[in-house]
């Protein structure tokens, strides 16, 4: 999964239970440092490490990104536009640099420092809270906010076999960055279940009113909305009557509630149970929800 790296490093991660580590930054010249159980530890040649005396030291970044990107960089051009690529088994890589703009939109990335290899994690059952509390009786356009890293794109994969497996209802999953499904360049990923189907774009609104027409969805489920063209394709799933689940970055709630959902969930913590609220942000069951600054507890 991770044959990109130096050997120095993946024989290093060789002392660690994937399962719990999350992300893995690069920064040219500098300790790798890790993001392992939920904290950010050096990467030693033995593995996780409090201590930067005898890191591994990162070398060429740009060396290690051409190594995921098996030198075609024509195939991942449009990714790097959005200053990220998703490479096999859904491992996402942020890279920082010198972006490139033209028109008020980043064209290129270059003279690359550094690099955020996110590891994708399937976790079967973690949805299990949120389907029995909203989707039981009746599908809900529902908004999964959280801060980065906690584990919003997990869930969403995770609520597509869900309400496949036990709803029985179609359910079309937009993997703009390739996430959710984990699929690598052969189409090959995460088997979401028979009642689901993946479409791979970079523009929602146009993808989303084809495949409407083309696969007839009744839920349709997308990562990260952010900007005025996502909430005007959320909108137009919503007046065709398809239920809409999505996750977002934002977490203000002044923010979240102009948004057209049923239902808000907080991700909070790793393991942690989620917050749910109504479409007016009442915390339902037993939620709570601090609106001093009308802020999540989290934010």
């Amino acid at each position: 999964m991770l044959e990109f790296l130096s050997q120095e490093i993946t024989s290093a991660l060789a002392f660690l239970n994937e399962n719990y580590l999350t992300e893995i930054r690069l920064r040219r010249g500098q300790p790798v440092i890790i993001e392992y159980r939920g904290e950010y530890n050096y990467l030693s040649p033995v593995g996780a490490s409090r201590l930067s005396d005898g890191a591994i030291i990162c070398g060429d970044v740009a060396e290690v990104l051409n190594r995921a990107m098996k030198g075609d960089i024509f195939n991942y051009s449009e990714q790097l536009k959005n200053g990220f690529i998703t490479v096999n088994h859904g491992v996402r890589i942020g890279v920082a640099g010198e972006y490139v703009t033209e028109n008020g939109k980043v064209v290129s990335v270059k003279s690359l420092t550094s690099l955020n290899i996110r590891l994708a994690h399937n976790v079967n059952g973690c949805s299990d809270y949120i389907y029995k509390k909203i989707f039981t009786d009746k599908l809900r356009s529902t908004l999964i906010f959280s801060r980065p890293g906690l584990g919003k794109t997990t869930m969403l994969r995770d609520l597509a076999i869900n309400i496949g497996k036990h709803r029985c209802v179609n359910v079309l999953v937009f993997d703009e960055r390739r996430e959710i499904s984990a699929m690598d360049g052969s189409g090959i990923g995460y088997d979401l279940g028979v009642f689901v189907d993946v479409v791979r774009c970079y523009d929602k609104l146009s993808a989303i009113k084809s495949a409407i027409r083309a696969m007839k969805p009744q839920v349709i489920i997308t990562d990260e909305l952010y900007g005025a063209d996502d909430l005007k394709a959320v909108e137009y799933a919503r007046d065709c009557g398809i239920c809409v689940i999505a996750s977002s970055h934002i977490c203000l709630k002044d923010k979240l509630i102009v948004m057209p959902f049923e239902y808000y969930v907080g991700l909070t913590g790793i393991g942690e149970r989620p917050l749910i609220y109504d479409k007016n942000f009442n915390p339902c069951g037993d939620c709570r929800f601090d609106d001093g600054d009308r802020r999540t507890a989290f934010n």
